[in-house]
């Protein structure tokens, strides 16, 4: 099923179930008045909403047009938001544009960084920022929002706790992020609100492109409405995401409603290089 949040003038917004073809929604505020409700009550809820997204495909139900500038973020505040870097092609890249060594350990241990989750972007409303020298940039991700997680959970059980699917605009201010990493203590100013999309899906919605911790599927991103990215998310993902669940779990437990990102998806060329641009195919 799709899952959004519409916005009605509170923290929270209203949850609403999203017909396949994101043309029709219906309210779900008889079963849960907010995603996070929906999250922290999982097994009660879950069937619920599968059986209200059933009539709404039978236009069985009460229905309205489902517009993606009504959205607030899915969850538009959030217990947890843990961004990793699993593809450390991406990594790489970034490392070697400033002219920074690339520790062997990055191929074998998560990167990750806790961001700021008191108050996403609605999808599709503007990124403002007070000076654009501050270089505003958008990273491409991928999401994985989880119920109840047990401390110390192992990368094979944590596919159990995947609910929900979404993808993210992370944004970075680049002229900030130096200075911010020199003083050793991690990114805070340099990572503003992200952005996710409109709708959540649940992993069955994803049929054989999702294996339980990979989406297989090219993430078309766009920029000025000119093609600027189409990487595969399920190509040279270094840690899946039971991977990074397990490890943002290693010493605390994480709340139903925490989002794990993927990091940039980034893919190599088909010679081991970084990848083309879309314009030279």
């Amino acid at each position: 099923m799709k899952l959004a949040t519409i916005k009605d003038g509170s923290r929270d917004g209203k949850l609403v179930v999203v017909s396949r073809d994101l043309t029709l929604a219906t309210e779900a505020f008889n079963i849960a008045p907010s995603l996070q409700k929906a999250l922290d009550d999982w097994d009660r809820a879950a069937p619920k909403l599968t059986d209200l997204a059933v009539g709404l495909e039978h236009r069985s139900v009460p229905s309205f047009r489902f517009h993606e500038h009504e959205c607030a973020s899915p969850l538009p505040r959030a217990y947890q938001w843990a961004d990793g870097s699993a593809y450390v092609n991406h990594v790489e890249l970034v490392r070697k544009a400033r002219g920074a060594e690339m520790p062997e350990s990055f191929w074998t241990d998560p990167l990750m960084y806790q961001g700021g989750s008191d108050s996403f972007l609605a999808p599709r409303d503007p990124i403002a920022m007070a000076d654009e020298a501050w270089g505003i940039d958008m990273e491409a991700e991928v999401a994985v929002v989880t119920g109840d997680v047990p401390m110390g959970i192992s990368a094979q059980d944590a596919r159990q706790f995947i609910r929900l699917i979404m993808l993210v605009n992370d944004v970075s201010l680049r002229a900030l992020i130096p200075a911010e990493l020199a003083k050793g203590f991690g990114f805070f100013q340099s990572k503003p609100s992200s952005a996710f999309s409109p709708v959540a899906v649940t992993p069955d919605e994803l049929g054989e492109a999702w294996d339980g911790g990979r989406l297989h599927l090219p993430l078309h991103v766009d920029l000025n409405g000119k093609p600027f990215g189409r990487a595969n998310a399920g190509i040279d993902m270094t840690f899946d995401f039971a991977d990074l669940i397990a490890h943002a779990a290693r010493t605390r437990p994480l709340a139903a409603g925490s989002i794990i990102g993927s990091g940039t998806v980034s893919n190599k060329g088909p010679d081991g290089d970084p990848g083309r641009p879309v314009d030279e195919g």
